[in-house]
């Protein structure tokens, strides 16, 4: 038979990823330098990976409870109070693999059919095929480089055509792929609106320690009266350079999460029992942490610094400075006209420099390349020399 002929409407309607293509492209030809990849080139702590092994050589390789291991979330409520200043019990939480099923979770529990849900544009790709998927939309709120990206309330204050249908605000900061850090002030301004349109607001924290130069980073979920409207998502796969363990979290009011693991059941049941346990050593230990993490902070300031002033030397290309995760933005203007996408093709076949075109996170990232820094230092300098040398042409 023709399988295809059978497949759902809701998988046609989904977008290619053309951030997979890249990634193979990169993979399959050893002179292409992909500055696409959007997790660490890290590997996990030492002391994680030896938590791990002890974990399945003590037979710890059976289920967990749907909501997460006891001793894990405990560990996620000390460190909610410790760095986010987030109060929260271990009720509150719901342990998951990976963050962005925690986020699929939350709107497959807000979400019906035709309702709306405030995504910021460009942003994370997974947040508007998700909303698709559940047949709600995916209302823009777009994002502009003359003012760092920031958000502020009146700005999502217009794109709410229809209340009654609006089920959620997603904020992700430090942002994805702009490197924004949102203010203290801003985040006060959508927290105003979600009290105003009695909606909650869902809070992607995936960066929360890629912090550079006076940036800080505020937790939503820690301003006065937001317990009740804030779902906040973590993530191990950046923090700890974990991608592969698969497993991050979700802290919110219990009605929401009791939903969450509700579902759960039906989705993957539980995280991985022996990643759960590594993940509860990588918190505890905090010690450990604190040098693993500002490890890796170090050594991403130091490639930021080096990929931001030699994209600015490059004609055509315009960078801001963003403040968090490890991605620049880049809009760009050349004589030949291009599209975000014919540029990155571009880019790959002229210059043998991968990257993502900025559609992949949204319409508004029309005019837009992101480029990781979660690449070795001395790839990143070829990189640059490559492009340097070969967008001249484009001039």
């Amino acid at each position: 038979m023709n399988i295809r002929s059978v497949i759902s409407e809701r998988e046609r309607n989904l977008p290619g990823a053309m951030i997979g293509r890249l990634l193979k492209i990169a993979e399959e030809s050893r002179d292409v330098i992909s500055l696409g990849p959007g997790e660490p080139d890290f590997c996990a702590p030492a002391y994680v990976v030896d938590a791990m092994r002890s974990a399945v050589a003590a037979c710890e390789t059976h289920y967990s409870p749907t909501d997460g291991r006891r001793e894990l979330k405990e560990a996620i409520v000390k460190k909610l109070k410790r760095e986010n200043k987030i109060d929260a019990r271990p009720e509150n939480v719901i342990v998951t693999a990976g963050s962005t099923e925690a986020i699929m979770l939350s709107l497959m529990c807000l979400v019906d059919p035709g309702e709306e849900v405030l995504v910021p544009d460009p942003g994370f790709l997974g947040y508007i095929p998700t909303i698709e998927l559940l047949n709600g939309f995916a209302i823009s709120i777009p994002l502009k480089q003359d003012n760092g990206f920031q958000i502020n309330g009146d700005a999502i204050r217009e794109q709410i055509k229809n209340p009654n249908k609006l089920r959620a605000i997603i904020i992700n900061t430090p942002g994805n792929p702009t490197g924004t850090v949102l203010k203290k002030r801003t985040l006060e301004e959508i927290a105003d609106v979600a009290i105003e349109y009695n909606v909650p607001i869902l809070a992607d924290e995936a960066y929360e320690h890629f912090i550079y130069d006076r940036a800080r980073h505020v937790s939503i979920g820690s301003l006065n009266g937001m317990e009740d409207y804030v779902v906040t998502f973590h993530s191990f796969s950046k923090t700890f350079a974990m991608p592969g363990f698969r497993v991050g979290y979700a802290v919110g009011p219990k009605p929401l999460i009791d939903a969450m693991s509700k579902v759960h059941i039906y989705t993957s049941l539980c995280a991985p029992t022996p990643s759960q346990i590594a993940a509860a050593v990588a918190l505890n230990d905090t010690k450990n942490a604190k040098k693993s993490i500002g490890e890796m902070v170090g050594e991403y300031a130091r490639r930021r610094k080096l990929i931001l002033k030699r994209l600015s030397q490059i004609k055509g290309f315009h960078v801001d400075n963003p403040e968090g995760a490890f991605y620049a933005l880049p809009s760009f203007f050349f004589k030949k006209k291009l599209t975000s996408v014919d540029l990155v093709e571009w880019m790959i076949k002229e210059a043998r420099v991968a990257a993502v075109p900025g559609t992949e996170f949204g319409r508004c990232g029309e005019g837009y390349v992101r480029f990781s820094y979660a690449t070795a230092y001395d790839k990143i300098e070829t990189a640059m020399d490559r492009l340097e040398q070969k967008m001249k042409k484009l001039n």
